[in-house]
C-alpha cells in the first residue's frame, strides 16, 4: 500500500504562484510514473500533469507554460509549481502515483486525499 502526504494548497489572488507537493510512502517495490490531477465543483476530475521515472513530462493544454511537474525520486515526492494561477484553476488538486508491488507482479495506481486550491481577487 501508498499513503500520500500532500501540501501547499490554498487561497492565492489570480497571477500568482502556488507549489504542491506530495511525499509517498509506504510497502513497494518502486514507484513509476507520478502526476497530479484536479476536480472543480461539478465538474469529472481531469489530468493536469504527470512525469515518469525517466523525468518525461506532459501537460494538460490550458497549463503548459504556467504549471511545472517535477519530481525527487530519493524522497518518493513530487511536486507542482503552479504560476500565473487563474480562476478557472480553482479546484482541489490529487497527487497520484504508479507503483509496483513488492512481488513485482502488479502496478498499481494510487491517490492522495487532494489538497484545495483556490484563485480569487
Amino acid at each position: 500500500q501508498v499513503q500520500f502526504v500532500e501540501s501547499g494548497g490554498g487561497l492565492v489572488q489570480p497571477g500568482g504562484s502556488l507549489r504542491l507537493s506530495c511525499s509517498a510512502s509506504g510497502t513497494f517495490f518502486a514507484i513509476h510514473a507520478m502526476g497530479w490531477y484536479r476536480q472543480a465543483p461539478g465538474k469529472q476530475r481531469e489530468a493536469v500533469a504527470s512525469i515518469t521515472s525517466d523525468g518525461v513530462t506532459s501537460y494538460e493544454d490550458s497549463v503548459k507554460g504556467r504549471f511545472t511537474i517535477s519530481r525527487a525520486d530519493a524522497k518518493n515526492t513530487v511536486y507542482l509549481q503552479l504560476n500565473s494561477l487563474k480562476p478557472e484553476d480553482t479546484a482541489v488538486y490529487y497527487c497520484s502515483a504508479d507503483w509496483e508491488t513488492t512481488t513485482r507482479t502488479t502496478t498499481l495506481r494510487s491517490w492522495g486525499r487532494g489538497t484545495q486550491v483556490t484563485v480569487r481577487g
